[in-house]
Order: structure tokens, then sequence, then C-alpha cells
């Protein structure tokens, strides 16, 4: 499965997703030029994922719309992380603030983000391994 996330400015995605959680470009939109694609495919360690402008660049408004960002939050992606640490570290070393990785009470070590347009991201592995 490869997910599809909408986004608001394709530049600031990309720049999120690929400098600083590593994911690399598969291929993108024909149409355009970097970094302002309309489509993205990227791949980190054998994880796909797709991201896709909200709006055309000719019509994209100034700001995001706050009722479109809120209902992101209904949606969270969890990346198999075998090292939550080395992924935390990895993070902190790139100037996100987040919190430590914690235990769930079902076992899995978790390290909760959310990416620039407010989609939870969740880097875990059970913590017992």
């Amino acid at each position: 499965m490869t997910p599809l996330l909408q986004v608001f400015d394709m530049a600031t995605s990309l720049k999120f997703y690929c400098d600083v959680l590593g994911f690399q470009i598969v291929t993108t939109d024909s149409n355009t030029t970097a970094p302002n694609h309309n489509w993205v495919w990227l791949r980190l360690n054998g994880t796909d994922m797709m991201l896709n402008t909200a709006y055309e660049y000719d019509k994209r408004p100034l700001s995001p719309d706050p009722r479109r960002v809120a209902s992101h939050r209904d949606t969270a992606l969890y990346f198999g992380a075998p090292d939550v640490d080395a992924v935390y570290a990895h993070l902190r070393a790139k100037g996100i603030d987040l919190k430590e990785p914690k235990v769930a009470p079902y076992g899995m070590k978790q390290l909760y983000l959310r990416d620039p347009d407010g989609f939870e991201l969740c880097f875990q592995w059970e913590a017992n391994r």
C-alpha cells in the first residue's frame, strides 16, 4: 500500500520528508519542476508514500484552510522503526522539537510528531525486542 497525502505547499513538504526524515524522490509529475511539483512519489527503507498538492500553484490560497487542516488530525501514518531512540536523536539533530519516545500500554515504543500539514506520524517498534 502507498498512501497519498494532500499537502498545502509541496516545497515545504519535500523539505520535511526528504531533508528531515530522509525520504528519496522516486518520481514526480512530468509537467513541473522542483520543488514546485504537484505530485511526488517518495521512498524510505522500502516504505513508499505519495504527496499531492491540495491546490494547483496558480490557484493556491495564501494560507491553508483551517477546516481542511483540522481534518488531518484524523490521519496517522505508522512507520516500523527498529531503533526508535535513533529516530528521536536524528530528528532532534535536524532541529525538530518533539517529546521523547514512550512505551504504550500495549508494548510498542512510539515517537509521535506532525508533518507541516498536521498529519500525525508515528515511528514505533515492539519495546521488548
